[in-house]
């Protein structure tokens, strides 16, 4: 799949490769990477959209048929439902910088709770951004619910995350990687299994982070390409860490 992502691969396509039936092979996919052969295809395909976004000036036109996509509308809805922004938006925040969210919220009794925990990176001889949210798919793409960036290895924070079922995922990515887009794969990622929120009841959850590998989907949200484009742009409202390091949290509408 990353070196044939721009081929019209059929399951079937696939499942020959494999040697493996078509109904075997994507059980057996499934258990391996947590997602079916379509949808890790669609996120190779966007992650490389992604790329081409920022390193090139090629239109979204071209850049869709380039990955893979025979109809210009279906990666437009696609690569926005997945990343959280259109394509032209994404390249256009790139260029001038995320605006900061608003915190604001409407009246009404509050509904959310907070999950944090502690948070450990595997050995790493680079420095690290840290990223931590919860989505609403095991595939971290879209917008998270809440996030947190760490610096390290630590305490994190997620704030008003409202009441349902989510996904709680990490991904730490090397600092020298973040003006390279081409080489941004995370170097060590972690996860936990979908979290039942309750209004008003913290949680407590920690994660332990491993290194990549191949099973393992690219990141499809917005973030970390976008949040330090702008020298000097703190989107996302800049807080105070615990250790007084700069640590960003988003938290987005409901």
């Amino acid at each position: 799949m990353w070196d044939r992502y721009h081929e019209p691969l059929s399951l079937d396509t696939m499942a020959d490769s494999a040697f493996l039936s078509r109904f075997y092979f994507s059980r057996l996919f499934r258990s391996k990477t947590g997602t079916s052969p379509g949808r890790f295809l669609t996120a190779i395909r966007l992650y490389k959209a992604k790329n081409l976004l920022l390193e090139t000036d090629m239109s979204v036109t071209d850049i869709a048929y380039a990955v893979g996509y025979n109809s210009l509308g279906t990666f437009i809805s696609r690569f926005t439902r997945s990343v959280g922004i259109s394509p032209a938006r994404y390249r256009w925040l790139a260029e001038h910088g995320i605006p900061q969210m608003s915190r604001t919220r409407t009246a009404g009794p509050r509904r959310r709770a907070t999950i944090g925990g502690r948070l450990v990176l595997p050995p790493v001889d680079v420095p690290v951004k840290v990223y931590v949210g919860v989505f609403d798919s095991p595939i971290v793409q879209g917008l998270p619910a809440s996030c947190d960036i760490l610096e390290a290895s630590g305490d994190y924070l997620l704030r008003d995350v409202p009441e349902g079922e989510w996904h709680l995922r990490a991904a730490a990515i090397g600092l020298g990687d973040i003006a390279q887009p081409s080489m941004r794969r995370p170097l060590a990622v972690g996860s936990h299994g979908a979290v039942t929120v309750r209004a008003g009841v913290d949680l407590t959850v920690d994660l332990e982070l491993r290194p990549i590998g191949v099973f393992d989907l690219p990141i499809l949200v917005a973030l970390p390409e976008l949040d330090s484009n702008v020298p000097g742009v703190r989107p996302y409202g800049g807080v105070a860490g615990r250790s007084g390091s700069p640590v960003r949290r988003l938290v987005t509408k409901p």
